[in-house]
């Protein structure tokens, strides 16, 4: 019996498998048969824009838009709910027993309490995303929505972007068996933020952006994620103040996960996502966000699904309408505040990890490390 190798064994040369017709998945933005309650939004800031664009088309039914500045709450009536009242006084929306549903999109800390008071007057309450500062604050919001009766759920509206959202339902339809790796590497120009509030955020990129990555991953294997390995640096050449290089390294229980993001990258931009089951492996690729290629690979073959819809505004359609949906049919969303919390155990381990540098296990940092958002 011979013991020699050929190039084919060292993985030098990929198999040629058949093309095979793609699996239906659910991957869409969920909505509600039958269920249209009256919503109001809190706070009318930039990324409202996106909110209130996703649920005009959708058909859903903002009443009320409360912001301290009446102009910015004046600004999204005209643009996209010319029949919705405008107001200054959160409290104003919460008094009202008609509406049942309550967005809330300003930033963490202001949000924390509008949350608290919203939850109190059992309105069901979406929240913005990063959800809380403090996982003991987050803990304590999701126990008052379920002695309150309703629903807390997240706005983590990457889970909606059409490439995320296949390779969920596929991991989850168990298509590519158990989950042993997923591997992220996202390479972008993020220098736009310069002169922006968003420069005040020294770890924009892993607090800000790479939620959405940290909640992919968590959603991909909850519960698996034990320790995380990370670091940071400034780009050569950057003129901008926070750091735009930031890696991960996750231990999971059987199986690792990496990623990796530069945000100063200023031509040639690549977004790449592989994650590799027992049984197979689901690949996005393509030059940004908003333009991805998914592959699954079995022993079936591969397959190519054509994908319809972007992240702006698929996302902001699926946040909303799972946290409708769950009303109507009595469950907790798919996006729920609780299951949120294991994505943010994981950006503060990692956060931390980077100042410290070493590994930290997932679920002992329980805030955000001071000085990584000062002012959110």
């Amino acid at each position: 019996m011979s013991d020699e190798k050929t190039t084919d064994d060292y993985a030098l040369k990929a198999s040629v498998q058949q093309h095979v017709a793609a699996p239906e998945l659910p991957y869409l933005p969920p909505k509600p048969k039958h269920y249209s309650p009256k919503i109001g939004l809190i706070a009318c800031g930039g990324i409202t824009q996106a909110h209130l664009s996703a649920y005009s088309a959708q058909g859903y039914n903002v009443v009320a838009l409360c912001d301290v500045d009446i102009e910015k709450a004046e600004k999204r009536r005209a643009e996209f709910y010319p029949e919705a009242r405008v107001t200054t006084d959160f409290a104003d929306i919460l008094r009202d027993p008609e509406i049942e549903v309550v967005d809330i999109a300003s930033h963490p800390r202001e949000r924390l309490p509008l949350v608290e008071a919203a939850l109190t007057a059992k309105k069901h309450v979406l929240s913005q995303k990063p959800f809380v500062l403090s996982l003991d604050d987050g803990e304590r919001l999701c126990d008052l929505a379920e002695a309150k009766g309703v629903k807390l759920a997240v706005n983590q509206n990457g889970r909606w972007a059409p490439h995320f959202s296949y390779i969920r339902e596929a991991v989850q339809a168990g298509l590519i068996g158990d989950v042993i790796s997923a591997h992220v590497g996202v390479h972008w120009d993020h220098t736009w933020v310069k002169g922006t509030a968003f420069e005040s955020i020294y770890d924009l990129v892993f607090y800000d952006f790479a939620i959405h990555w940290f909640d992919f991953v968590s959603t991909l294997i909850p519960g698996k994620a034990r320790s995380v390995y990370a670091t940071r640096a400034h780009a050569a050449g950057q003129t901008i103040g926070p750091p735009m290089l930031a890696q991960a390294l996750v231990q999971l229980d059987g199986g690792q996960a990496s990623l990796i993001f530069d945000a100063h990258v200023k031509h040639g931009s690549l977004d790449r996502t592989f994650v590799a089951g027992t049984d197979g492996t689901l690949t996005s690729t393509g030059p940004d966000l908003g333009t991805q290629t998914v592959t699954l690979t079995t022993a079936a073959g591969v397959a190519t699904p054509e994908l319809t819809g972007t992240w702006f505004n698929d996302g902001f359609k699926g946040t909303m309408g799972e946290l409708l949906c769950a009303i109507e049919e009595n469950r907790e969303p798919r996006n729920s505040a609780r299951s949120n919390l294991a994505s943010l155990a994981l950006c503060f381990a990692a956060i931390a990890s980077a100042n410290e540098n070493a590994p930290k296990i997932v679920g002992e940092v329980r805030q955000l490390p001071a000085g990584s958002a000062p002012g959110v």
